[in-house]
């Protein structure tokens, strides 16, 4: 055997963004109490936060004093207005020690229009630049109310990328592909549907050439947040956004709520979808050498697109998915012949 192809338990790192370190949207805890419940909670390897100005050398100093690295971050950025911003991220980053920034691209430029192709992929040329001088890789992030609500532009701005010599590095969150799967209402924005319909664009995991398994069997997968959500999934109408709507429902309690933690009914069965897409993950990174993923991030979150309004335990949440993540990737990588720490 060739062992300098073997994967060992460690090239997987877990952690939990800090967004996610709250039990509820209320009394939400400063970053210094956040970094120490995900320490405290023994299952996370590293927290994930692009701090605030204000954040900054509180977090940089509750990593170092508690040993949990800021492996990741993440930030939005309208084009048009945030291109300094993303550089002052992407320097964030490099002082507290991340290997990543998830880049999330909102759909329109700051004229108003709506982005096209190449504009993404000019960005993320520009992107890839600035953060490999400073030894921190951005990855575009799939995401509602970004360019890559219609999840096959994804595809096709990666081969933009390709074209020009680079390899494209993503952020598959892919709770948003999950809440669309049948959701026809969900499905019109960027008139994603008609590709559906027409079979050019597959969002079910278990069926062959699914979106989700394309991705990461080109090797596009460079980093991944963990965040349940179940085809159809309920509207969040326990919050509502500053113009009156309600959430769109991107987040489906991971473990069950108690009786009135929930606007609706659980059903542990509906998580199948979701579980599939990071057992795929999974297997493909523990049995592919050239797989590019380090690190997947827990990320139940209080926002009003997701648990806001609940009362059930965001954070117990992402603990509980750490730990599911954790017990897949030993078998994951027992079954491709890679390196696994006895059981203790």
């Amino acid at each position: 055997m060739n062992t300098s192809s073997v994967k060992h338990w460690d090239d997987l790192k877990f952690g939990c963004t800090a967004g996610g370190a709250t039990h509820q949207d209320t009394n939400i805890p400063d970053i210094k109490t956040k970094a120490q419940m995900v320490k405290d909670a023994g299952v996370f390897d590293y927290i994930d936060r692009t701090p605030t100005d204000d954040e900054f050398a509180d977090l940089l100093k509750a990593s170092e004093r508690l040993d949990l690295p800021v492996l990741a971050g993440g930030w939005f950025y309208t084009l048009g207005r945030d291109e300094a911003l993303f550089e002052q991220n992407i320097n964030k980053g490099r002082l507290l020690g991340s290997r990543v920034h998830n880049v999330q691209v909102l759909t329109h430029h700051a004229d108003g229009h709506l982005l096209t192709n190449g504009e993404v992929a000019d960005f993320y040329m520009r992107a890839f630049d600035i953060g490999m001088s400073q030894g921190v890789v951005p990855c575009f992030e799939v995401h509602v109310n970004m360019w890559s609500e219609h999840v096959g532009r994804v595809e096709q701005v990666a081969a933009l990328v390709a074209q020009r010599g680079l390899p494209f590095h993503m952020t598959l969150d892919h709770s948003h592909v999950i809440f669309k799967m049948d959701n026809p209402a969900e499905q019109q924005v960027q008139g994603m549907k008609a590709d559906i319909d027409a079979g050019h664009l597959i969002l079910d995991p278990a069926l062959p050439g699914n979106v989700a398994k394309r991705w990461i069997d080109a090797n596009l997968v460079h980093h991944a947040h963990a965040r349940a959500a179940v085809p159809a999934n309920p509207v969040n109408v326990w919050a509502r956004h500053p113009d009156g709507s309600f959430g769109r429902g991107i987040q489906y309690p991971f473990t069950k709520p108690e009786p009135g933690e929930y606007l609706a009914e659980w059903d542990e069965s509906r998580l199948a979808p979701w579980k599939q897409v990071l057992l795929d993950l999974l297997a493909h990174h523990a049995g592919h050498p050239n797989s590019p993923i380090r690190q997947i991030s827990c990320e139940f979150i209080p926002s009003v697109d997701y648990g806001a309004g609940h009362t059930y335990s965001i954070f117990d949440n992402n603990v509980a998915c750490a730990r599911w993540l954790r017990d897949e990737w030993r078998r994951a990588l027992g079954a491709a012949g890679g390196l696994v720490p006895p059981l203790s």
